[in-house]
């Protein structure tokens, strides 16, 4: 930034894409605590979503994103939040909310390692790749862990088919309970498969 200081129009540039991809953060940093406080009540809006959608003008879904996304850094990376690193921060180190929003998913996927969350942390922080291209070192990184381990990858594949199943069966289950079209005798089997997957499901992750 110092070279471009000598020139006002390099500069302005410069610090017009700062304040551009660092006001989500102050905007998260404010709905952060509305939400928290619950301010909007006092406002007559009976919930978050309402308050955001009626007078902020932004989407429930984008909200959240912002929101999230903002207690994730807050939780995570801190020094991102603090409004002198906003103020003096290289416009190209901020991240955009949308993947800031991928690394916090990536933090909470089993599928990914420590050095995989590094990797993918590095991406966001120093090499300022956008959501796309974040989402794409995920999905490589999860592709060569299946490919290293296959058959720890059909198991997986396995369970979540089951669990699937096993959701699937207990809501099946509960409605011929409540409107009482089916027999006894196969509401009776069916809660017996139910708890033959749910002991397999058990058993392999035992």
């Amino acid at each position: 930034m110092e070279g471009a200081a000598a020139d006002p129009i390099r500069y302005a540039v410069l610090v017009a894409a700062k304040k551009f991809k660092s006001s989500w953060i102050e905007l998260g940093q404010a709905l952060y605590t509305v939400w928290k406080d619950k301010s909007y009540k006092e406002w007559d809006y009976l919930t978050f979503e309402a308050y955001v959608a009626k007078e902020v003008g932004i989407r429930k879904q984008t909200a959240l994103k912002l929101l999230k996304s903002y207690m994730f850094l807050e939780k995570e990376e801190p020094s991102y939040v603090r409004k002198e690193y906003l103020e003096s921060g290289d416009a190209a180190a901020l991240p955009s909310y949308e993947s800031v929003n991928v690394l916090r998913l990536a933090k909470n996927n089993k599928s990914l390692d420590s050095g995989d969350y590094a990797s993918i942390r590095r991406g966001v922080f120093e090499m300022g790749k956008d959501a796309r291209e974040v989402k794409k070192d995920v999905t490589s990184m999860m592709r060569q862990r299946e490919e290293l381990d296959p058959e720890e990858a059909r198991e997986k594949k396995k369970f979540a088919a089951v669990r699937r199943l096993v959701s699937t069966l207990k809501t099946l289950k509960t409605e011929l309970e409540v409107s009482k079209l089916a027999p006894a005798a196969i509401i009776k089997d069916t809660a017996a498969l139910i708890k033959k997957l749910e002991a397999e499901i058990s058993h392999g992750h035992t």
